[in-house]
């Protein structure tokens, strides 16, 4: 610590992103990046990019990005955010959307930077508990907020809640915004995006880190009513009116416009997850039910900190959360390729 700090610093708690260790053979199924790298025409994009242009300024209003994610789904320019990463874009949305007199409600096991922004933004936040399952129930939502915020799927555990229990909570919660973080949604997970022309307070969260292979590259975006949109651009603009390099926006064009690669990409992890759930089954895994690119798991006779510590002795990198302590017994494993999920199956064979 020190004394030139703000005070505000001596309290953050910061988020613990997952490891990216320097080792050698590596099978890497901690951080829940795709198998298969970006699309052929996002290389090609990123080539012409690379010319006398890198000397200008890129476009703050990033409209060509813009103009691709709405024509993906089916919206207008100005229901559209974009930002460095989700991770931004979740940012400007806590300062801009979810700091008011009542408290912000969200999962007490769900994606761990939600705390940590409230923590930065000084925003008031109460967690409302999943249930024994560890699925969401909308009903426990119901009560004063100053907005409500979870992944679907949820992390870590990988579950999708139901468009229609979404749905539900949005025609019970009209005085709020309801944020959905649609990170992992592309792996057979019903989106929210189609609600948004019928519920002004709904917001969706999408990133390409995941679906279009694009973690390197940093670009995620917002969908909304234009009225929750102006509200992002106000504060993005105060804070830095240029989040979008060209690189950045030049591939992420791509990525949206390859529609083919992109689905091809989904298909073959959800058929890679379903045959490592069917496999850990029967190594004695309890697995819970997954609509995203990993999986969360746990053995009836190893936890998951002894598992995650005897499979890196073998080169093999899960991720292993401590708290809170009932979920201290899975792991979570993200969806390889199929000779990385048959090198996993072998490791746990051995071992177990």
């Amino acid at each position: 610590m020190s004394k030139f700090w703000s005070d505000i610093v001596h309290k953050l708690t910061p988020y613990v992103p997952g490891e990216q260790p320097k080792l050698d053979n590596l099978v890497k199924l901690n951080t829940n990046e795709n198998p298969y790298g970006p699309s052929p025409k996002v290389i090609n994009a990123l080539k012409l990019e690379a010319a006398d242009s890198l000397r200008l300024y890129p476009d703050p209003n990033s409209d060509a990005l813009k103009a691709a994610i709405a024509n993906t789904h089916n919206l207008n320019a100005s229901q559209v955010f974009v930002g460095n990463g989700s991770d931004e874009v979740l940012a400007h949305v806590f300062q801009a959307l979810l700091k008011h007199s009542r408290p912000l409600l969200f999962p007490d096991i769900t994606y761990s930077f939600y705390p940590v922004y409230c923590g930065l933004y000084d925003i008031e936040y109460q967690t409302i508990p999943l249930a024994t399952d560890f699925t969401i129930n909308v009903d426990d939502y119901d009560e004063p907020n100053g907005g409500i915020i979870f992944p679907n799927p949820n992390a870590p555990t990988g579950i999708p809640l139901a468009l229609v229990e979404i749905e539900k909570l949005l025609k019970k919660n009209t005085q709020s915004v309801v944020v959905i973080d649609e990170a992992y949604v592309d792996f057979g997970t019903e989106s929210a995006v189609r609600l948004i022309n019928t519920y002004p307070n709904l917001l969706v969260i999408h990133t390409l880190s995941k679906a279009r292979s694009l973690a390197g590259l940093r670009v995620g975006y917002a969908l909304g009513a234009p009225e929750l949109i102006e509200a992002l651009i106000r504060v993005k603009d105060s804070f830095n009116s240029y989040p979008i390099d060209r690189f950045a926006s030049a591939g992420a064009v791509a990525a949206m416009q390859d529609v083919e690669y992109f689905e091809t990409t989904c298909r073959k992890i959800i058929a890679t997850r379903t045959a490592l759930i069917k496999d850990l089954t029967q190594l004695g895994f309890d697995v819970l039910p997954s609509g995203a690119n990993f999986i969360f798991a746990k053995h009836t006779s190893k936890d998951g900190a002894e598992l995650t510590a005897a499979l890196r002795e073998k080169n093999i990198i899960v991720r292993h959360f401590k708290s809170p302590s009932r979920i201290a017994p899975y792991v979570r494993i993200t969806i390889g390729t199929d000779v990385q999920s048959q090198t996993l199956i072998k490791a746990l064979s051995e071992l177990l």
